[in-house]
């Protein structure tokens, strides 16, 4: 699939204008919003990869029980439509080449709306989302008229469908429809719509860099709140204060900020921790502009000072993005990036005492007979990820295992020293004797975490920009902490 490109990366401070909270109005210089026509070419994408007759029913978020928590709509859903409304569905009926759109919509309803807002209502639904509109209390009737005409009904559905000890409410839907139409066949396609999501437009592209953009503002400010005796909870305060000020609606998921022996676990999002002198705090955070998602980590020294130790771990997870980096160009395999960093994490795990060698493994089960790699004991979890509707978004990368113009990722490496991790290990007599021989290193590296996280585009020329630009280098670290208003460089060049 080939899209046209906007390569304008929006500076990540001079760009970000103030939010304007009137009703309705979009933040001032933000990027346009997706449109109308954009909408309607994905939805024929996805029909054009389906069965020349095929009835497609895909289901928006649904309202919160209590109308006072915030409703956020399903990603697919929103992507396919552009809707906001909870309690919507979007219906396609393919007939040949032809496909006939009907989103079905609450009925506007003074006596609600007041509690929860107003409504587009099915009259309006042309007009505000370029879709003809119906009231939702007539989907099962229509659905089920649809699939009872065919002689071997089949529902392509995009839905949130659980597993067997994880039933969603849209399983409770499809789970009814089947008993109305027992014949039905239910094929879900959220992988197809997954597809069409890799592959970011412009507009799109546009609304991650000022997310991305948003999200550097936010770390200036966690930078500037990270004190010694302060707590965990100031520094996300002050963050997405930044966040909701640029014109951002919310985090993209969880603000991390974990001091200390926080910083070692992975998800961690408690945030109440007081921070002490001495200790690394790691701040993972992602501004959501639009319904597109920024991911950016920064681990800050507390006080304002790197440890030998720190600085130690600090630059072999810099040197592994850094190779990462390196790899990362148009027409690249994806795995080269993973497969560089990872030879650079082990290669400082092993200069660090924290494993044998970088080859080096132990038995990861009771009986000896399966091996791990020891470096793997300090970082657990993948290099990195597309971003986009969500903050773990489908890329173009997974789809062809290449970076191609138009890729946007992350890349994050990371080592989190956790004080029991030997405590953890099978207990097996190699083990025993892997734990004797690096017991003082991990003693000496306890509970420091780091991960630096960084958001990339693939430019139309292959080279790789990096959308996050901002203090990452130990020294420009050091700098940002002791002067927060050096967060404004741009960073050295790789």
């Amino acid at each position: 699939m080939h899209r046209s490109l906007t390569w304008v990366l929006f500076a990540a401070l001079a760009s970000v204008a103030p939010f304007v909270t009137a009703a309705g109005q979009r933040p001032v210089g933000a990027p346009p919003a997706v449109g109308r026509a954009e909408y309607a070419a994905r939805r024929e994408a996805l029909a054009a990869t389906l069965p020349s007759d095929a009835v497609i029913l895909a289901l928006g978020g649904r309202e919160p029980r209590e109308d006072y928590v915030s409703f956020f709509q399903a990603t697919n859903f929103y992507y396919l439509t552009g809707m906001r409304e909870p309690d919507a569905a979007l219906v396609g009926v393919k007939q040949g080449a032809t496909v006939a759109w009907t989103v079905f919509v609450q009925p506007k309803e003074p006596s609600r709306e007041v509690w929860t807002g107003n409504r587009v209502g099915p009259e309006n639904a042309e007009a505000t989302w370029g879709v003809r509109g119906r009231s939702m209390a007539e989907l099962d009737a229509v659905v089920d008229s649809l699939l009872r005409g065919s002689v071997a009904p089949t529902l392509q559905v995009v839905a949130d469908l659980g597993f067997a000890n994880r039933l969603t409410l849209d399983d409770q839907y499809i789970a009814a429809v089947k008993s109305r139409v027992p014949a039905l066949t239910v094929r879900n396609i959220a992988r197809e719509v997954g597809k069409l999501r890799a592959y970011k437009s412009d507009a799109e592209l546009a609304l991650i860099m000022r997310a991305t953009a948003i999200t550097v503002v936010a770390h200036a400010d966690a930078a500037k709140a990270v004190k010694a005796n302060g707590f965990e909870y100031e520094v996300q305060a002050d963050l997405e204060r930044a966040f909701r000020r640029q014109g951002a609606e919310r985090p993209s998921f969880s603000s991390i900020v974990g001091s200390g022996p926080n910083g070692t676990t992975l998800h961690y999002n408690a945030n109440n921790r007081q921070m002490k002198r001495g200790e690394m705090v790691v701040v993972d955070i992602g501004a959501s502009f639009d319904g597109y998602a920024a991911d950016m980590t920064r681990s800050y020294p507390v006080g304002g000072q790197f440890t030998p130790e720190q600085r130690a771990v600090y630059q072999v997870v810099r040197d592994a993005q850094a190779a990462a980096e390196r790899q990362a160009r148009g027409g690249r395999r994806a795995g080269l990036m993973s497969d560089s960093s990872n030879a650079v994490l082990a290669a400082g795990l092993a200069r660090l005492g924290l494993i044998e060698s970088p080859d080096a493994t132990y038995d990861c089960s009771a009986d000896g007979k399966s091996q791990c790699k020891q470096y793997r004991l300090f970082y657990m979890h993948g290099l990195g990820h597309g971003i986009g509707l969500e903050v773990h978004d489908p890329d173009r990368y997974e789809v062809d295992g290449t970076l191609q113009p138009g890729s946007v990722f992350t890349i994050e490496p990371g080592i989190y020293v956790r004080e029991n991790v030997l405590d953890v290990l099978p207990k097996t007599e190699r083990n025993g004797a892997l734990s004797a021989k690096l017991a003082a290193a991990v003693a000496r590296y306890r509970n420091i975490g780091v991960r630096i996280e960084d958001d990339y585009l693939i430019a139309r020329d292959g080279s790789l920009e990096w959308l996050t630009k901002s203090p990452r280098e130990i020294s420009e670290i050091d700098a940002a902490m002791r002067a927060p208003s050096s967060w404004g460089s741009r960073g050295q060049s790789r």
